[in-house]
């Protein structure tokens, strides 16, 4: 109101501290891979507002200024920094982060006015003063922004800033050469994350007062249709919001250095306080520097393109760029300063228009080489299925026919062709990969052209009516696991569809009390997709009440076993009793960290220890558990289900418990809907599973059954219909087990209080692997289920995968996996699909 200017800065996703900062101090937005680079290297080399300043001195956290002093040229870049280990989002006090900056700039100056070397360097020209505050983002995180400590940061910030301002014009007696920029990187959501594209992440605000800054402006009305004025009181005062990128060459300009190299920012010149032919020039020399990145990039673009094949951006003709450039400098010339800025603003969008137009120049031919990937992959996977595990080839052999040397040839000639083309093109090696991996693919879908017709020629015969309602139902399928990525509402549909199965099957006159459990768990587990996914407060009650039910169950399935068995191992109960005291100790571990956590005493070491131990013994102790079915199941779920309470705030402990109650009654369903079909469970054939016909049996010692290699493929069960939709059961399941409890695609869905239990001082490789396995536990245990699925079903091996086959007797080493080939086909043509959508 008094001093400057201000306005709300609009940011990109992914809303992280690295790509903000390279768009405020660089200028342009850094390509979305570089947040996998981490924050201590740069994917690649580019020039900076500190690269082009006399000196800089920066003040801050390690992972930020390490990346600029690292990328500027010469030796002008002082960096001071704290230890990393002071980035403790479980810290008694995280407000220390500012503080230190503050007071360590203070000190600086202080001992400025006794060192005659560094007091010259501080009063010469285009200088930069860099800090980076980072409190009142660990804050957001540990306690979110609605909180008594966030606040209380925010007012600890005002305050420093005020001092620092102070000082400044105190240390360079009030000379009016100083300019501040006050802004953010990202924002932060209500529950104290970001890296996603909601508002409160993309929209930061951009104050700025000083030297070369335009004053407060009073204006009668804004056209903004949001709420800010109002709720900030600002209505009467002039907002100009910019583009993150656009505050590099406002800096720039203020201290007079060049634009940086790479920046694609417009100046915003009317935050500028200065004459008309200044800014016009400014913008003159901003559209010069943006127009020559254009040229460069259409140049790179053009060489390593053949001429026939080349289109360029029609758009920005060269003859276009030089009447652009000459109108401008006329208009300078006959002081038409608003026009030349006009004039200059049209051509920098037009030449971003060509550079992202050259930046996805090969998208389209890339897309195209995907799909075909994604397609052949599918239809190969199928095929394979077709001939070997089904009824509709009868006439066509099963041996592998020697392609036709035309065939071969061709697909060859047209391999090198494309490595070639490639080649010339001076294309990366990634594109390599893209173009030529559908090559022997599609050479593979192609040399099974007899199996092709004679699938045709089967599916012919079958009653239109029934093909179509066939095709339906598959297309409903597709169509549900497609539109799930997008709304998770439609797990929800799902699981209620396939809680009516036993209805129209004869499971609910058969097996009444399964098909009852099959019902409640299915409607159980459709209500996690739901639950919110963000902006839930932790809930440690919860956790814990999942943990009591594990080890409640836990003494329900022991009791059984020692009644059941005639003998129980003392192994076996020790291994137990042991996975239950991990739970108990899990249960203890996320208590105790809580609430130490609230009292701000940080994470008890003894905690991160028990953690660790606990996490590194879940990955050991299901091998060491009996091979029975039920057993090695029930082992991995007690293990995995330690880990994943640690990793747990809230309703989500119960996920892995009611998907694995699913699962283990899938299991049984399965068996029941084998009976009913007819197919025999014990095969004639020495090598093959043997299992009893009693559902009783279920936990049959895999000591007793056999698995071997046999090469005789005549003697291999065809799959059924019923097979196929097993396949599109393990798919569905699987795409619940990631987005039944959130949205893996959004980053900031991701709750960092989740691994507190075993780090607090940030560390985003191990922070985002913890994070990681907490989303595949759920993934496993329904792989495992499917593979229990697979021996009780008796699916056999492929003749492909036989002859590498090793003869074992643990179940989930070995078993079957051409039914596990058309689970993955059926999920990659819903992959294509997507992909042509």
């Amino acid at each position: 109101m008094h001093e400057g200017s201000w306005g709300i800065s609009h940011t990109r996703v992914p809303t992280e501290s690295r790509p903000g900062h390279v768009a405020l101090i660089a200028g342009f937005y850094e390509d979305v891979s570089a947040v996998a680079k981490g924050w201590k290297e740069n994917p690649v080399g580019f020039d900076s507002l500190i690269n082009e300043s006399r000196y800089t001195w920066s003040w801050g956290s390690p992972d930020i200024l390490t990346m600029f002093a690292k990328g500027a040229s010469g030796d002008h870049v002082y960096a001071y920094s704290y230890d990393a280990d002071n980035e403790d989002f479980g810290a008694q006090d995280v407000t220390k982060l500012d503080t230190w900056v503050f007071d360590n700039m203070k000190e600086f100056f202080h001992a400025a006015r006794n060192n005659q070397s560094l007091f010259s360097k501080l009063n010469e020209e285009k200088i930069v003063f860099f800090l980076h505050l980072l409190g009142i983002d660990t804050n957001g995180h540990a306690h979110r922004p609605t909180s008594r400590e966030y606040k209380d940061n925010i007012k600890v910030v005002d305050e420093g800033m005020k001092e620092i301002v102070s000082m400044l014009e105190d240390f360079y007696g009030n000379d009016g050469k100083t300019a501040f920029i006050f802004t953010s990187d990202h924002g932060m959501t209500d529950w104290g994350f970001h890296g996603a594209g909601h508002p409160s992440e993309t929209l930061t605000p951009f104050v700025t007062w000083g030297a070369g800054i335009k004053y407060p402006q009073r204006v009668s009305a804004q056209k903004f249709d949001d709420a800010f004025l109002k709720e900030w009181k600002l209505e009467n005062w002039k907002r100009q919001d910019i583009h993150q990128a656009d505050i590099a060459p406002l800096m720039a300009s203020l201290i007079g250095v060049p634009f940086p190299l790479n920046s694609v920012g417009i100046l915003p010149v009317d935050y500028l306080n200065n004459t008309d032919l200044f800014k016009a020039e400014s913008m003159f020399t901003n559209a010069v520097q943006i127009l020559e990145q254009f040229k460069v990039k259409m140049t790179q673009k053009k060489e390593a393109t053949l001429p026939f094949f080349f289109t360029p951006f029609k758009l920005l003709s060269e003859s276009k760029q030089l009447n652009i450039l000459r109108k401008a400098r006329s208009y300078i010339k006959q002081r038409k300063y608003d026009e030349a800025v006009s004039l200059c603003k049209e051509l920098i969008q037009l030449a971003l228009k060509g550079l992202s137009y050259y930046h996805t120049y090969d998208r389209f031919f890339l897309g195209i080489n995907v799909v075909l990937g994604f397609v052949g992959w599918t239809s190969y996977a199928s095929l394979l299925i077709i001939r070997s595990h089904s009824s509709f080839t009868r006439g066509v052999s099963k041996e592998v026919k020697k392609p036709s040397h035309l065939l071969s040839c061709s697909f060859i000639a047209v391999g090198v062709l494309v490595a070639f083309f490639l080649l010339i093109q001076d294309c990366p090696w990634t594109y390599y990969i893209y173009c030529l991996l559908p090559v022997p693919i599609w050479f593979a879908v192609l040399r099974e052209f007899q199996v092709i017709q004679d699938f045709v020629i089967s599916l012919l015969t079958f009653p239109p009516s029934q093909l179509a309602g066939y095709l339906f139902i598959f297309t409903l399928g597709i169509e549900v696991l497609v539109l799930s990525f997008f709304y998770r509402y439609m797990l929800t549909a799902g699981l209620i569809a396939f809680a009516c199965w036993p209805f129209i099957t004869q499971l609910w006159t058969r097996a009444k009390s399964i098909s009852l459990s099959w019902i409640f768990f299915s409607l159980l587990l459709a209500v996690f997709p739901l639950m919110p996914v963000v902006g839930r407060k932790p809930d440690i009650f919860l956790v814990i009440g999942a943990g009591s039910l594990v080890l409640l169950l836990s003494l329900c399935v022991l009791t059984s076993l020692i009644k059941r068995k005639d003998r129980f191992i003392n192994e076996e109960l020790l291994l137990h009793l042991f996975q239950m005291l991990s739970i108990v100790l899990s249960m203890y571990v996320v208590y105790s960290t809580h609430h130490s956590l609230l009292k701000k005493q940080g994470l008890p070491f003894l905690n991160q220890i028990i953690s660790w131990i606990i996490l590194a013994s879940s990955f050991v102790l299901p091998l060491l558990s009996p091979t029975s079915l039920f057993e090695r199941l029930f082992s991995i779920l007690l293990s995995w289900m330690s880990a994943y309470l640690l990793l747990s705030t809230g309703y989500e402990a119960l996920f892995p418990l009611v998907l694995s109650c699913l699962m283990f009654v899938w299991i049984q369903m399965e068996q029941e809907t084998l009976q009913q079909s007819g197919v025999s469970y014990r095969q004639k054939s020495q090598g093959y599973l043997c299992c009893h016909k009693s559902i009783h049996e279920f936990d049959h010692k895999v000591t007793s059954l056999q698995f071997t290699c046999n090469l005789d493929i005549t003697q291999f069960r065809h799959l059924y219909l019923d097979d196929i939709r097993r396949a599109f059961f393990l798919v569905f399941f699987l795409v619940t087990a990631f987005f039944g409890t959130g949205n893996i695609a959004s980053v900031n869905s991701f709750d960092l209080a989740s691994v507190y239990c075993f780090l607090t001082v940030f560390s985003p490789y191990m922070m985002g692997t913890l994070m990681m396995w907490k989303i595949l536990i759920p993934f496993v245990l329904v792989m495992c289920a499917f593979e229990a699925v697979q021996l009780t079903t008796q699916l056999s091996s492929k003749r492909m995968t036989a002859p590498v086959c090793i003869p074992t007797k643990n179940p989930f080493s070995h078993g079957s996996h051409h039914i596990r080939h058309y689970g993955f086909a059926f999920f990659l043509l819903g992959q294509g699909l997507w992909q042509l959508a």
